[in-house]
């Protein structure tokens, strides 16, 4: 079996935001296109990353005692600038998939953003596809008799 490559695997067509984008605009740009990670650009270059987690962990709690209106007013000035995970662990579009689920494995995390040489975004690798990987080299497997085997 050949090497597996990131370049072959990853999502091309990332739907990113930037420093800027107030976390009610993030929320819904993640909500709309069912995504759970949105990786964060400075201009062309990836400076950091947000999850769902990160958004659900920046809202307010039930307990506060602020208005819907106050609510509102604060979120809407929170910037993905200010609650990213900066420099995200981050990975070459070259390197292989076993390089890809060993990161994510051991940094605890469900997806990297692939990047060429000076940090441009190229695409996104995720526990998804790392999971379409896997299915389509069973489905092989299977074809070839070997699956038997496993």
């Amino acid at each position: 079996m050949k090497d597996l490559l990131v370049k072959d695997w990853m999502t091309s067509k990332v739907i990113t935001v930037d420093i800027h984008t107030a976390l009610p605009d993030a929320h819904k740009l993640m909500r709309s296109h069912k995504i759970r990670r949105l990786p964060v650009l400075d201009g062309d270059t990836v400076v950091g990353i947000v999850t769902r987690s990160d958004i659900r962990e920046a809202s307010p709690s039930d307990a506060t005692s602020l208005s819907v209106w106050e609510l509102h007013y604060l979120l809407s000035k929170l910037t993905m600038g200010e609650i990213m995970t900066a420099k995200p662990v981050v990975i070459l579009p070259t390197a292989t998939i076993k390089d890809a689920a060993r990161l994510m494995y051991s940094h605890k995390i469900g997806g990297l953003p692939v990047v060429d040489s000076d940090g441009q975004l190229q695409g996104i690798i995720t526990e998804s596809d790392i999971f379409r990987i896997l299915i389509t080299l069973f489905d092989q497997l299977e074809q070839s008799g070997a699956a038997s085997t496993l």
